[in-house]
This record gives structure tokens, C-alpha cells and sequence, in this order.
């Protein structure tokens, strides 16, 4: 087949973004200034950190020019706040290992401002606390696999007989390699906008059996053009869950292709 499934497609899309949802996050007062180890650079540090966690764009911003104006090195600041943790944890190697990154402010800032815009996009997609409920997809990937014979979870499970549940239901199979990419990038979107909503683990088995399905599916269909063969190279080189074997089995399916127009 070389046309992508709508109907596959259809399910597993997020809902769209709601235009008159409030996705602004409400504006929070700054943290209040604490001495926290005695060390006035280190408490300052650890000042502009609790204010750049607020994920409050302008507050950021000014946090980050004020840590410009401190002439010690942060690194510095960052070892004495490293040597404090080891005298007050008792070496404790959990908490040691936590301590370091201490000043890494800029990182610190890109991943709060991250989580803002992640936390806006959820209650924009999702109103309430609709976005912990099972999506239509998880619903079908449930009743796909129910009372399925040697399916326990996703990690102990019968590869061969969840394949044949997911293949029973043809008129939602990906038909193409861009249609796997696609049901891929919602799981993974789904994923990280629950957890930047609240507390959540890794999903339902059901949903996780799903996903691992349809990236062995990479394997196997054929790539239209070399694009789409590009594409799935591009998704496998980073994917943190494709191992080797699964790496040569994907590489494998499109030099097979070779030929393929450009």
C-alpha cells in the first residue's frame, strides 16, 4: 500500500489545540530569599535557581543577567555548593551526583521555559484532568489485546501474538513507513505532555506493547522514496529504545529499497 491510512492516522492524533483555551500560566510571586548553606554566592545561586524554576519568562531572563554580574566563576560556586552537599549528606553519593549542574543556569532555564510551554500545550489540547484518561487510542490498543494469550506486559509478552491482535484490525494498521512515524511521535508526544502535566508513570502496557509493534514495523514496509527512507534513519538514529539488532533489521529494510526514485 502507498497511500498513508486516514483512519489510522485519525486515531492517533492529539486532539487539537482549543484557540480560546487559557495556556498563559498564572503569573507566581518570586521566591523569597533564604539562607540555605551560609555561603552568600552559593545562597545567591541557589536564589536565582528557585526563580528560574518559577518558569516565569521575564523573571528568567533577569535571574540570568544578575548571574553574569557575580565574579566568582560559577563553577567555583558550584564546587563549594558540591562540598557542602558532602559535608551535610555524610557523602551521600545520591545526593553528591544530584549537586553537580548546581550552576548551570542556562540549562536550568531552557528546560523550565520547556515545561511551561509542554504544561500550556496539555491544558490547551486537554481540558481538566482529561489528558490522564486513556486517549481513544490506548482504548484500542486495550481491547486489542484483551485476554490476549501470553500477554502480561509489555515487557513479558508474546511478541508473535500481539502482533496478530494489532494485525487483525488491518483497517488501522500503518501502511506506511511515515504512517509508523507518525503513531510514534503520538505516543511520544502524549508521553511527555502527561508528564509535564503532573505525575505519571510509563502509561498502559497495552499502549507501550503498541508502540514496540509499530517500530518493528520499520523493518518491514518498504520506503515510498528515499525521503521517507531518510526520515525513518533520521527517527532510528536517535531512538533511544531501537537496539542493535533492531537498528541492522531497519538499515537492512531500506538498502533493500536501494532503487527507489529520489
Amino acid at each position: 500500500m502507498l497511500t498513508d491510512n486516514l483512519a489510522h492516522r485519525a486515531l492517533f492524533t492529539l486532539p487539537p489545540i482549543r484557540p480560546s483555551a487559557e495556556t498563559a500560566p498564572a503569573v507566581q510571586a518570586l521566591p523569597e530569599q533564604k539562607v540555605v548553606t551560609g555561603d552568600k554566592e552559593v545562597d545567591a545561586v541557589f536564589w536565582l535557581r528557585e526563580v528560574i524554576k518559577t518558569g516565569q519568562a521575564g523573571p528568567i531572563a533577569t535571574a540570568l543577567d544578575a548571574a553574569k554580574q557575580i565574579k566568582t566563576p560559577l563553577k567555583e560556586i558550584e564546587q563549594r555548593y558540591v562540598d557542602y552537599v558532602k559535608r551535610n549528606s555524610g557523602g551521600n553519593p545520591f545526593a553528591v551526583m544530584f549537586s553537580f549542574g548546581f550552576a548551570d543556569l542556562e540549562g536550568l532555564a531552557k528546560g523550565s521555559l520547556e515545561k511551561v510551554a509542554l504544561v500550556s500545550e496539555a491544558r490547551a489540547r486537554f481540558e481538566g484532568e482529561t489528558i490522564f484518561e486513556d486517549t481513544p487510542a490506548e482504548q484500542f490498543c486495550e481491547k486489542a489485546l484483551k485476554r490476549c494469550k501470553g500477554f502480561k506486559s509489555y515487557f513479558d509478552n508474546d511478541k508473535a501474538q500481539v502482533a496478530k491482535r494489532f494485525r487483525k484490525h488491518a483497517e488501522l494498521m500503518p501502511h506506511t513507513l511515515d504512517d509508523c512515524l507518525h503513531e510514534i511521535a503520538y505516543w511520544g508526544r502524549l508521553y511527555v505532555l502527561r508528564h509535564a502535566a503532573g505525575e505519571w508513570g510509563d502509561g498502559i502496557h497495552e499502549a507501550i506493547a503498541r508502540e514496540w509493534f509499530v517500530q518493528g514495523l520499520l523493518s518491514e514496509i518498504k520506503p515510498r522514496d528515499k525521503a521517507e527512507a531518510l526520515r525513518v534513519l533520521d527517527y532510528a538514529a536517535q531512538a533511544e529504545s531501537i537496539e542493535h539488532d533492531g537498528m541492522v533489521a531497519i538499515a537492512r529494510n531500506l538498502i533493500a529499497s536501494g532503487g527507489l526514485p529520489a
